[in-house]
């Protein structure tokens, strides 16, 4: 009998043992760590301004974002929040800019207006004070993405796919969308744009000797960040920080935002770049492997300068290890387990709009592309500059149209607008000659810059947005 309950006893004791041990694992994988969700100074904010802003000190400035912003692992400020700033200084452009807008015709003194923003409201009507340094619009409007015909596919896989890998695909998709958006200039915006009327209206003042000045509807401002934006403490499981820090899955996609401005202009092969994760990157279970802020590292791997006849520079590096991730700054077992900088492999696919279009090989390199739609214009020009001589005075008092100085004045004309723009258009009415060699200079220009011309260097600035995919890269 005694030994027997000896034997109940101790069977009982390892029972209460093992589940005494299975609450402990159980509690510890429930266990809660403190996350500072803060989104830190030098961060930019894509937006683009809601109606038209005239170049006035003190203007107000309505503006939507564009791309949301996260801080750590979830989005703090989502896409389509407002942001209202003003216009803070006026500046004059360059002696370059201002000589080449003269011999064009245009002799506004031109500015750039400098804009800087102080609230911004999320969607749920909470306003936060925000402070951003003075930033001048870009040269491109915002054009939402159309939605894709593959939507219907795309809804049926995304129940089986995770959140995160759906919204770096959309990233991808979006900046390669913004690329296109880079390109929708001159007539195209008046074809497709939002507001064609606009457009219209901005076109024909441009070609006035002197005219106002304005940010269109939609104009793209990239302001960044003066002071940090605190959001607060959250409680994150740490079963879902267990992976946070390994290395990117193979052939996946980041969002990367470069920290120093980098050009085919002036680099060198072997010259360093450095970048900071923008979103986090999950793994296909929402895992989360490297949240937002992640610092990445590579170098320069090809470097090409623009060259005559409109051939654009090139530009290729790799990224070439990871550093310490937010999460194993802030805690120290992590952070000692873990070596500062680890080793990967990964390859520029795509770039955020730029001024100049850019192509990205399957290499990755990128290259600064011009539509081939500007070789119509010296063809334009010429047919101009032809016109412009057309000046028989027999089959001009024939069709009594006129003689003498007041003959062909149509083609003149357009020759003095091909060469001077309106106020050439002005000036072509006096002697004969005036028009025809207006004319000849307008083609002899266009020749030059469309033809002749060194092509576009190509020039990520700082905080450029581009997608990174890593994997067992073949080297260049």
């Amino acid at each position: 009998m005694r030994y027997e309950s000896r034997s109940i006893v101790a069977l009982l004791s390892f029972l209460f043992l093992l589940e005494n041990s299975g609450l402990s694992q159980e509690s510890t994988a429930a266990q809660q760590m403190p996350v500072h969700l803060q989104v830190e100074a030098g961060t930019p904010l894509r937006v683009y301004i809601t109606r038209r802003v005239a170049y006035r000190v003190g203007e107000v400035v309505q503006a939507k974002s564009i791309e949301p912003v996260w801080a750590f692992d979830r989005v703090v400020i989502p896409a389509g929040t407002t942001l209202q700033g003003d216009v803070v200084k006026l500046d004059p452009v360059s002696k370059t800019v201002r000589a080449r807008a003269i011999v064009g015709g245009d002799f506004t003194p031109l500015k750039r207006a400098e804009v800087s923003f102080t609230r911004l409201t999320l969607p749920d009507g909470h306003a936060v004070a925000l402070q951003t340094e003075e930033s001048l619009g870009l040269p491109t409007l915002y054009v939402p993405p159309r939605p894709s015909k593959k939507s219907k596919k795309q809804k049926t896989s995304s129940a089986k796919s995770s959140r995160a890998g759906q919204f770096l695909r959309q990233q991808v998709q979006g900046q390669l969308q913004n690329q296109a958006n880079a390109r929708s200039r001159g007539f195209y915006d008046f074809v497709r744009g939002p507001n064609k009327r606009e457009w219209l209206e901005n076109f024909v003042l441009s070609k006035l000797p002197y005219h106002p000045q304005w940010y269109r509807a939609r104009t793209r401002f990239d302001t960044v960040l003066a002071q940090p934006l605190d959001f607060g403490t959250v409680e994150v499981a740490s079963r879902e920080l267990a992976t946070s820090g390994s290395a990117p899955p193979s052939d996946s996609t980041a969002q990367m935002r470069l920290l120093s401005t980098i050009s085919s202009a002036d680099a060198h092969v072997g010259d360093p770049i450095e970048g900071v994760l923008s979103a986090p990157l999950f793994a296909q279970r929402h895992e989360l492997v490297l949240p937002e802020g992640t610092r990445f590292s590579g170098r320069i791997t090809l470097t090409q300068h623009a060259r005559l006849f409109h051939r654009g520079g090139k530009l290729r590096f790799t990224i070439e290890s990871v550093g310490a991730s937010p999460s194993e700054v802030a805690t120290d077992n992590t952070r000692s387990s873990k070596p500062a900088n680890r080793p990967l492999q990964g390859q520029l696919v795509s770039v955020e709009a730029d001024p100049k279009a850019v192509k990205v090989d399957s290499e990755g390199t990128a290259t600064a592309t011009e539509s081939k739609t500007r070789l119509l214009r010296p063809a334009i020009a010429a047919l101009v500059a032809a016109k412009s001589l057309d000046n028989d005075a027999g089959r001009q008092t024939a069709s009594g149209t006129g003689t003498g100085t007041g003959s062909n004045v149509s083609g003149r004309s357009l020759g003095g607008f091909s060469g001077l723009g309106l106020l050439g258009t002005a000036v072509a009415y006096g002697p004969r000659p005036i028009g025809a060699a207006l004319g000849f200079y307008g083609l002899a220009w266009s020749v030059y810059s469309n033809i002749i011309a060194r092509g576009s260097e190509i020039t990520f600035q700082k905080n450029t947005a581009i997608a990174i995919q890593f994997g067992n890269l073949q080297k260049k």
